[in-house]
């Protein structure tokens, strides 16, 4: 099975030595996004619900760029730097699916790249 890079100037530019999303099969592993504007590369301003949108917003674009939407994913991590923030995050995160949700695991991290508050990754089937 093949496997292919998925990049796109709509999400922001990897930091290290990964890709934004490999596509293998109809499978597509989009690296963890933080809340950061990829016109800037800057956090979204406003906290963490600013950031969890961000980094909603970036994984639409990653969805976009394998030719699939948010509907597409199959699952989903969440790191928190604070588990408090989880009903914030989790208010955003929700109000992103129409139907049936994919499946999910949130966890608190001692820090995020960058300082950021909140990282999304997915797993996407095409």
């Amino acid at each position: 099975m093949s496997k292919s890079v998925i990049a796109t100037t709509s999400a922001p530019a990897a930091i290290g030595p990964y890709s934004q999303a490999v596509k293998v099969g109809d499978l597509v592993f989009c690296s963890g996004q933080l809340g950061l504007d990829p016109a800037t590369g800057e956090f979204a301003p406003g906290g963490v619900r600013a950031q969890a949108e961000q980094a909603m917003k970036n994984l639409e674009a990653l969805a976009k760029a394998a030719g699939c939407s948010l509907d597409g994913i199959v699952k989903t991590t969440i790191f928190l730097k604070d588990m408090a923030d989880f009903p914030v995050v989790n208010e955003v995160y929700g109000a992103r699916f129409k139907g049936d949700k994919p499946a999910r695991s949130t966890v608190a991290v001692a820090g995020l790249p960058k300082g950021g508050l909140v990282e999304i990754e997915a797993i996407l089937s095409l």
